[in-house]
């Protein structure tokens, strides 16, 4: 159980620090507007992945992600000056794509009470 709770605080300062690198010293401008969603660490702590989200249409997301797998080494030697740990993880950047699952799941969830109602009227 110890072990989530590291895994979990790790995510965590991982998130935020990751948030602020790209916010205040990442200067390439084809990352845009990011938002960091969530961070997943593997159980060695030497794989983070790292999922965002973009402001924009879809081919603004892709370069932004390619713009931050540019520069995930310079991320990791930035994280590597805060993180209090043995050894920095290796960071891999993807598109969150939760939002937009939430959204067709709404979709079909309304398709399926909109064909409900109109049985019921039969």
């Amino acid at each position: 159980m110890s072990s989530s709770i590291k895994e979990k605080r790790l995510e965590g300062i991982i998130r935020k620090d990751v948030s602020d690198i790209i916010q205040f010293d990442l200067k390439d401008p084809d990352v845009g507007f990011v938002t960091i969603t969530d961070v997943k660490v593997s159980n060695d702590h030497s794989y983070a992945t790292i999922y965002v989200t973009f402001l924009g249409k879809e081919n603004r997301a892709q370069a932004g992600l390619r713009a931050l797998n540019r520069a995930r080494g310079f991320v990791r030697s930035a994280l590597s000056q805060q993180l209090d740990i043995r050894r920095t993880p290796e960071l891999t950047f993807e598109i969150d794509r939760s939002a937009e699952n939430g959204r067709h799941i709404d979709e079909i969830i309304q398709q399926i009470h909109s064909s409900d109602s109109e049985d019921h009227k039969d």
